[in-house]
């Protein structure tokens, strides 16, 4: 296939490859650039909601504005991941920028406090059920150093990647990523990210449905086992956001499993980005759908 090298300023030609462009690669780039764009548009909107309305101004939505700003900044790298791409697909060259590795790393770290942001949520509708009395670990001092502790850790686990230089180009899907395969780091990301994260969500859930099937059972306040009722309507709505995430991150997971095998497409991590924007951006519509105080406003 012929094609054109455009040289992008301040680089040595030297540096620059000709590449394959596909037919379908610009308006992959688009789709996921657009995607983007509204995920930010309606982070930004939602936490100006809250932030402007002191009537949001209480610790769940604040565990709520925490998750709007994750998706924000998350929406945020991508889109310049994909511009990144766009470019490159348009000048049909490879080339590496400077924020390529720095990118693939705010991905690894974000997808990571975006997932234990849903269990802070979680855990704090179980503690106002289980424990109504204890206000001291649903006081909003107690929240917001839990918020500290996931951002901190989010940004520390994936720090190995780049101190072990795991982190690669690929030139096919213009991304810096982790290889997949059966290998440790791959694992110990998934384990880190979606695994314990979304199995102790679930346990919560479990564990809350089962205590007010027992407050059915017995002579109960109706105050109590309202309220009960309710925090559990919102961790299974959650739960719903978070399989939302899952269910269209399902290419991504069969491109690592087939990854074990070396059966991986050649384009996966394009297919799996762009999934990951449409995601987004569902999840961005779903959490203003469940979130009754945030629509009416």
């Amino acid at each position: 296939m012929n094609s054109t090298c455009f040289t992008p300023p301040d680089i040595p030609v030297d540096n620059l490859i000709t590449t394959i462009v596909e037919s379908w690669f610009i308006p992959f780039d688009i789709l996921t650039i657009v995607s983007n764009v509204l995920v930010i548009g309606l982070g930004m909107l939602f936490l100006c909601i809250i932030i402007l309305d002191k009537t949001f101004h209480t610790v769940p939505m604040m565990l709520i504005a925490n998750s709007c700003l994750v998706e924000l900044i998350y929406s945020i790298n991508l889109l310049s991941a994909a511009i990144f791409s766009l470019q490159n697909d348009l000048k049909r060259i490879e080339y590496q920028d400077s924020l390529c590795i720095f990118r693939c790393y705010m991905g690894y770290a974000l997808t990571a406090v975006m997932n234990y942001s849903y269990l802070l949520q979680a855990i704090y509708r179980y503690i106002t059920v289980i424990y109504p009395t204890r206000l001291f670990w649903r006081s909003r001092q107690i929240q917001i150093l839990l918020i500290y502790i996931t951002w901190i850790v989010g940004f520390l686990y994936p720090l190995v990647f780049i101190f072990t230089d795991e982190i690669i180009y690929n030139v096919n899907n213009q991304i810096c990523y982790l290889p997949f395969g059966f290998i440790f780091s791959i694992i110990y990301a998934a384990h880190f990210i979606y695994i314990i994260p979304n199995i102790l969500i679930i346990f919560i859930y479990y564990k809350l449905v089962r205590y007010v099937r027992e407050m059915s059972k017995r002579v109960t306040p109706i105050y109590a086992l309202s309220r009960a009722r309710r925090e559990l309507k919102m961790i299974r709505r959650t739960i719903i956001l978070v399989m939302i995430l899952v269910i269209l991150d399902i290419p991504n997971t069969l491109f690592i499993v087939m990854a074990f095998f070396n059966h991986e497409p050649i384009y996966h991590l394009r297919i799996g980005v762009v999934f990951l924007g449409i995601s987004l951006v569902f999840f961005m519509i779903v959490l203003l759908k469940f979130t009754d105080s945030l629509k009416t406003s």
